[in-house]
């Protein structure tokens, strides 16, 4: 791809609200399906059109670039995102990757050895439910791995975790707290107060410089803006005001802010859109703290609550109130019905339609029945779902299978069921849970792991883009249309395909008569396209060596 300038001016300035046309590739806009040129002006989409009606354009513009058969679509808008930790993943501990307890263990001696001077070794991203064994760490291996020093190592889901004696001697009480067990991962208040010791031994500048790592990857990947899912349970105060800050200041994707807590006003003052986002209703069915209404498969117990429906109902009708969105995390069949019970009662003393005008919106949403969808459609809720847990943890020998048996396991997320009965569906990574990955975020959603959850190549991508700006109630963007944000990314790819419509998922079509912009070939086993460039506002915020 190449560009050509005027004399004098440097198109990475992220402060120049330049006047550029792109031409010589493909535009993915339903505004023209054939498009091949875009015109961008003050940071909008000022005109779509084909490569004969950009010469026009030509001698007005500030620069031209040249595609060279690129092609070119909305942003991606993340929906569910934990900045600082996704930072500290990139830069620290990682153990996504190991394939068994001994593999952990050596990666957690060879990080002591390398970081001889950290207050506190931060680690994330084990799964013992992927061991052989299905074990995670004792404390006592973690202490000889690290020779006694503080450690903490959140479990894939951040919902559980392990800790070094070292780091639980930091916390106060610790082994009164509910979710203690003294051999055992780590959950509930438990868990969040020595998460809090952890990450309170992480100085500005490492918080910082996690943030700009998250966010420079995130840009790379094509995604033009996040939503920050913070609250006091997950991080503190200056972490959440410091990304917001640090997004205002410097170029990069755009940062939308959601703090849970049922402090409302609080959350205002903060900045948040929303007194939502990780407000916890339950925990997650890998570490058995999703609240169901029958026992899990693998234990004896239907998991935790932490907010019931009358609880969620008063938080409803402040946020309602207030003008601010609320919002839940919610995972368990009785967590959500806890979500649904509570907006109906919301909505019998504020009114369904100031409910449903508010687009409240529940995290991950993955145990639902027939009757709870109805109730988001009615509502108005927004499903804030994350396609690559399916990926991960689904099919007939995946962890929901293990923890809910395979009858169960079939019925979560439910994204063409969801789609059928009209609720919008915006879709995240929840990073570091899941990768940052958009386009295996589109894949996992199309080729779903139980065939009749699937939705197609095109409905998953406008989950991913234009639901994103639809949660946060904005209707005029996440598409590339006049008027609309340039926030686009520049794609090397394989060749465009149109979905068939009467096979949404196994056949193709390449017929231009079909009038829909075409996507790339998402099909497992295909490559997936390279992100080339990244522009938020019309300002390049990653430009990637190919170019």
């Amino acid at each position: 791809m190449s560009q050509s300038t005027a004399p004098g001016n440097d198109p990475q300035d992220p402060l120049n609200h330049r006047t550029v046309l792109l031409r010589g590739g493909d535009i993915h806009s339903p505004a023209d399906p054939f498009a091949t040129a875009m015109v961008v002006e003050r940071g909008h989409v000022a005109w779509v059109g084909s490569e004969g009606a950009a010469d026009s354009f030509a001698a007005s513009v500030d620069d031209v670039v040249d595609l060279e058969g690129a092609l070119v679509t909305p942003a991606f808008t993340d929906a569910h995102v934990h900045t600082t930790a996704t930072g500290l993943a990139l830069t620290g501990l990682d153990l996504t990757g190991a394939r068994s307890l001994a593999d952990a263990l050596v990666l957690v001696r060879e990080h002591a050895a390398a970081r001889p001077h950290d207050t506190v070794l931060l680690g994330h991203g084990w799964d013992a439910a992927r061991w052989p064994g299905g074990r995670p760490p004792t404390r006592a291996e973690l202490d000889e791995a690290t020779g006694g020093r503080p450690l903490y190592l959140s479990r894939i889901d951040v919902h559980s975790a392990v800790a070094t004696t070292a780091l639980l001697d930091l916390v106060p009480g610790v082994t009164e707290r509910t979710g203690y067990h003294p051999d055992a991962p780590l959950t509930a208040d438990a868990h969040h107060g020595v998460r809090a010791a952890a990450l309170g031994a992480i100085t500005p500048q490492q918080r910082t410089e996690a943030q700009r790592a998250a966010l420079r990857h995130a840009a790379s990947l094509g995604i033009g803006s996040v939503h920050e899912c913070a609250g006091p349970e997950i991080s503190d105060e200056d972490d959440f005001t410091g990304l917001l800050r640090l997004a205002a200041e410097e170029p990069g994707p755009r940062v939308v802010g959601y703090w849970a807590e049922q402090d409302v006003r609080r959350a205002k003052e903060l900045g948040a859109v929303g007194a939502a986002g990780d407000l916890f209703v339950d925990g997650a069915l890998g570490s058995h703290t999703a609240c169901l209404h029958e026992p899990y498969a693998d234990a004896a117990h239907t998991g935790t609550s932490s907010l019931d429906a009358t609880a969620v109902a008063a938080h409803v009708v402040e946020c309602t109130e207030e003008g601010l969105q609320a919002g839940f995390h919610a995972i368990g069949d009785a967590a959500v019905a806890s979500v649904v019970d509570g907006m109906r009662r919301a909505a019998e003393k504020v009114g369904a339609a100031r409910v449903r005008a508010a687009r409240h919106r529940v995290e991950h949403a993955e145990m639902l029945t027939p009757k709870t969808i109805a109730a988001f459609a009615e509502f108005g809720l927004t499903a804030s779902v994350q396609p690559a847990f399916d990926a991960l943890w689904g099919g007939e020998e995946g962890m929901y299978a293990q923890r809910l048996g395979a009858e169960r396991a079939r019925t979560l997320n439910p994204y063409a069921a969801l789609l059928r009965a009209g609720v919008p569906l915006a879709f995240g990574s929840d990073s570091p849970v899941t990768p940052l990955d958009p386009w295996g975020t589109v894949r996992a959603a199309a080729f779903h792991r139980t065939p009749e959850h699937r939705v197609s190549v095109r409905a998953a991508f406008t989950a991913h883009t234009r639901g994103g700006w639809r949660a946060v109630g904005r209707d005029d963007a996440g598409v590339l249309v006049p008027g609309a944000p340039a926030d686009y990314a520049v794609w090397r790819t394989s060749d465009l395909v149109v979905q068939a419509p009467d096979d949404r998922v196994a056949r193709w079509s390449t017929d231009p008569r079909s009038g829909t912009p075409g996507l790339p070939d998402l099909s497992p086993g295909a490559e997936l396209p390279v992100c080339l460039r990244t522009v938020v506002a019309g300002r390049p915020v990653f430009v990637g060596p190919d170019e």
